[in-house]
């Protein structure tokens, strides 16, 4: 059982931009430095890094969304009181 992710995230104030995002991601722009200029967060500073986390540190939607996706990929957006994420799964453990 996965105990710990070690995630990046974005974080945008709509969905309309988080799908542009998005759409630059799959066309091989850099995770890292689209969070460096888009992101919300603080930790778009360093490229959204979040480092590891394990279950309940995370908002609920959050959570479910970096537990459950693969790693290597780029899930989202997900929807939170925040904002609208989108979530690289770097590793789990």
């Amino acid at each position: 059982m996965v105990k710990e992710v070690h995630a990046a995230h974005i974080l945008v104030k709509s969905e309309e931009l988080a799908k542009e995002v998005l759409e630059k991601i799959k066309r091989g722009d850099n995770f890292s430095e689209l969070a460096k200029k888009f992101s919300q967060c603080p930790s778009g500073k360093k490229g959204g890094d979040l480092g590891f986390f394990s279950r309940q540190k995370m908002v609920k939607e959050f959570e479910k969304a970096a537990f459950e996706g693969n790693v290597g990929s780029v899930v989202g957006p997900v929807k939170t009181q925040f904002g609208w994420h989108l979530i690289k799964i770097l590793e789990k453990k």
